[in-house]
């Protein structure tokens, strides 16, 4: 008896791989599932006129304090309204006033290891930020 090889062949480069569905989506809505029941929904501060700031609402947060600690691991420098405040970094952390936080604008350069932080008007950089040991 001959065996066939030709045709063999052929069959076995006919045959396609095919994906199951069924399990695919089970697993696919198990992960949705996981997601959305581990997840949490904060929503942003709305202003009266109907625009979002995009920071959270901190009105209603826990704690009083007035200074607040930004790791800033990896940068060397503080820039604040201009001037160098690179001195109050102490343990890769900075202490910053909940004012600056609330009002005025920190911008994190990477590339220039550089955290550039525009006070309110009216406060002075030495108000706005302190070493984590002062605060």
């Amino acid at each position: 008896m001959a065996i066939d090889i030709k045709s063999h062949r052929k069959s076995l480069d006919e045959d396609e791989p095919e994906i199951k569905l069924v399990p695919f989506i089970d697993i696919l809505f198990t992960l949705l599932i996981f997601l959305v029941v581990t997840s949490s929904f904060g929503a942003a501060a709305i202003d009266d006129n109907g625009s979002g700031t995009g920071k959270p609402d901190m009105s209603d947060a826990s704690g009083d304090a007035e200074y607040y600690l930004l790791p800033v691991a990896h940068l060397e420098k503080v820039i604040v309204n201009g001037q160098d405040m690179s001195s109050e970094i102490r343990n890769s952390a900075i202490g910053v006033h909940a004012k600056v936080l609330d009002h005025g604008e920190i911008q994190i350069k990477t590339s220039e290891h550089t955290i550039i932080i525009t006070t309110p008007p009216g406060m002075s950089p030495q108000e706005a930020v302190c070493a984590p040991s002062d605060m």
